[in-house]
């Protein structure tokens, strides 16, 4: 049957919160509207919804995250460059999973790309009028938060804003405990750099995602 498992801040928490919803039974579910605004295929087995991202080990139950199914998020990927060196924008995300690329969940109705630059200025300040974004597929990220009924996808959107002299200012707000540019020539180099200066880590839904873009 496999292991289940659902953080108990979902059930209380979460849902005096608003970020987790009320049904704790996945059966009780329309799951043909859910599939039909999926980003990315799912199954449906028994009533109970499959990870196109699985196993992740935790066969039921919603884990650390508050929905059941897919949860569609949006991400920024912003680089600069400063005498010939990389740098990227990320936050240190309050929950202590680490370091992130700016992010989060689409509002009803809202495109990936406009919540993407809706939450890079909602976490870091940062605006960027008149950037060119190239928006990338969605994908279901390794979230440690998920399980097989309950998981994250995310478009990833990628700015570049080239040769500059100084990096613009930014500071971290709303979920983000701070924000920073990190040196990034490549993932190695950034995963090092988070290390020595801020003794942090990548969020391993972050992992896969950011030694793509940075190869």
């Amino acid at each position: 049957m496999g292991a289940t498992y659902t953080h108990p801040d979902v059930l209380t928490r979460g849902i005096e919160e608003g970020w987790a919803e009320t049904e704790t039974d996945p059966t009780r579910i329309d799951w043909a509207a859910r599939q039909a605004a999926a980003a990315i295929p799912f199954h449906v087995v028994d009533g109970r919804p499959v990870s196109p991202g699985a196993p992740t080990g935790i066969r039921h139950g919603r884990g650390e995250l508050g929905h059941w199914g897919e949860r569609q998020a949006a991400d920024a990927i912003v680089f600069a460059h400063i005498d010939g060196r990389r740098w990227v924008l990320l936050v240190e995300r309050d929950d202590g999973h680490g370091w992130a690329i700016p992010g989060g969940c689409l509002d009803p109705g809202e495109e990936a790309l406009a919540a993407a630059i809706r939450e890079l200025e909602e976490e870091t300040g940062l605006l960027l009028p008149g950037a060119y974004w190239q928006v990338h597929p969605a994908r279901v990220v390794s979230d440690p938060r998920a399980t097989d009924e309950a998981w994250m996808v995310t478009t990833p959107a990628v700015t570049d804003l080239g040769d500059i002299a100084q990096l613009p200012a930014v500071e971290g707000a709303d979920d983000a405990r701070r924000a920073e540019w990190v040196r990034a020539d490549t993932y190695t180099v950034l995963a090092s750099y988070l290390e020595a200066t801020y003794g942090g880590q990548v969020f391993a839904a972050h992992e896969e995602l950011l030694a793509e873009v940075l190869s």
